[in-house]
């Protein structure tokens, strides 16, 4: 039976933001930018919702129609560099979300000195699924819907898995590691960067 999928709008934001707390609230690397659980209990949901904000601006988010499980999608276009004005993104994250933790900008930073600019592709950028409906394959769902389009318009897609788990899940939709691993400062938990190259279509 096929999963129904949707295309979120600003109505359903409550929710994206919702799904996304719970689901990376034991995330490792949630837990680097927010180490103390209390903290990041009252802090978390704020920087969900700014994630969610802009792909509801600039991007795209896939849920499933009984609301159970979303996915982040941004359209990067090649060469998306353009200096200063996307430098500002990070520090305008940590401004809005906890101005005084230096982590909020840092991940950000990272995560985008390493993204491939060369060729245009899909970015996940997130995926969450409540936690009492994982397991149930909705997660993959929703990233394989994103990359039959993937394969039928010859793009490649891309994503930082931030744990084990999520990268051997990755890497059975075809994923493979894109470069050094990220290991986050202060002995965080490391990032793979991983790309997807479209498959061809056998008539």
């Amino acid at each position: 039976m096929g999963v129904a999928i949707r295309t979120a709008g600003e109505g359903d934001r409550e929710l994206v933001v919702r799904l996304l707390d719970e689901a990376f609230q034991d995330d490792p690397v949630s837990g680097w930018v927010f180490p103390g659980a209390e903290d990041r209990r009252a802090k978390h949901p704020g920087l969900m919702a700014a994630f969610t904000d802009i792909v509801l601006a600039d991007g795209r988010i896939d849920l499933t129609e009984d609301g159970s499980a979303c996915a982040l999608w941004l359209s990067m276009p090649a060469d998306d560099h353009d200096g200063d004005a996307e430098d500002d993104g990070p520090a305008q994250v940590r401004q809005a979300v906890d101005p005084d933790n230096e982590r909020v900008e840092t991940i950000g930073r990272l995560t985008a000195a390493i993204h491939p600019s060369e060729r245009a592709h899909e970015y996940l950028w997130m995926i969450a699924v409540a936690p009492g409906r994982q397991g149930e394959g909705l997660g993959t769902a929703l990233i394989e819907s994103v990359l039959d389009r993937c394969d039928r318009e010859g793009l490649p897609a891309y994503l930082e898995a931030s744990s084990a788990r999520s990268r051997q899940l990755y890497e059975r939709l075809g994923f493979e590691l894109a470069g050094p691993v990220l290991d986050l400062p202060e002995n965080g938990p490391a990032m793979w960067p991983m790309w997807r190259e479209p498959r061809t279509r056998k008539a």
